[in-house]
């Protein structure tokens, strides 16, 4: 029963990166992780970890009935945390300190899991019921959750290593257009849930 239970909410977590309706959590994992590559795993993992130590806090919390925002909010307040990232980000390259290890981007990255873990709270509350111990769940959803991610910095990765094999390839100007792409898609979401 254990192992069913864990699989079946591991499934949960990953489907909650790594599905078409993701798009929150991989753009905030993108405008978090960028100018990182392979060499700085033990920082990627740090940075996605502390996403998902926060994720998970929120789940705890709120699964155990401390406090529920609604909805509504947490929906439009998690598009704004990949714009605060992004945009951080952007003034990090502008000033070309992308490379420095930064504490205030591990803040950021827990933080912004304990909102991005509101988001989740209601459906996996709803899912679990009344059920008597939400450990399994809660293990298996954030496992699930942290390999879901780990999964999509992996393809992310291997594509920019492909890019930068490219000859006269300007990075600068990737990373650019790749924090373009989050505070644009921040915005829709903005729009698209008012």
């Amino acid at each position: 029963m254990f192992e069913h239970d864990f699989f079946l909410y591991f499934l949960l977590g990953w489907e909650h990166i790594i599905s078409l309706d993701a798009l929150d959590h991989q753009l905030f994992i993108v405008s978090l992780v960028l100018a990182q590559t392979w060499h700085s795993w033990r920082r990627l993992l740090g940075l996605v970890s502390a996403f998902t130590i926060g994720h998970c806090l929120t789940l705890v919390l709120s699964g155990s009935g401390f406090f529920s925002i609604p909805t509504y909010w947490v929906e439009l307040i998690i598009p704004f945390t990949i714009f605060l990232t992004g945009f951080y980000q952007w003034r990090r390259i502008q000033t070309f300190e992308f490379w420095q290890n930064d504490k205030i981007l591990f803040t950021m990255a827990g933080v912004f899991g304990l909102i991005h873990g509101l988001g989740f709270a209601k459906t996996l509350h709803s899912i679990l019921g009344k059920s008597q111990s939400i450990i399994v769940p809660l293990l298996g959803f954030n496992v699930g959750l942290e390999a879901g991610q780990l999964a999509f910095l992996s393809v992310l990765l291997t594509f920019q290593v492909i890019l930068f094999k490219i000859p006269f390839f300007n990075k600068i100007v990737f990373y650019k257009v790749l924090i373009a792409l989050c505070l644009f898609g921040s915005g829709w979401m903005v729009a698209d849930r008012i």
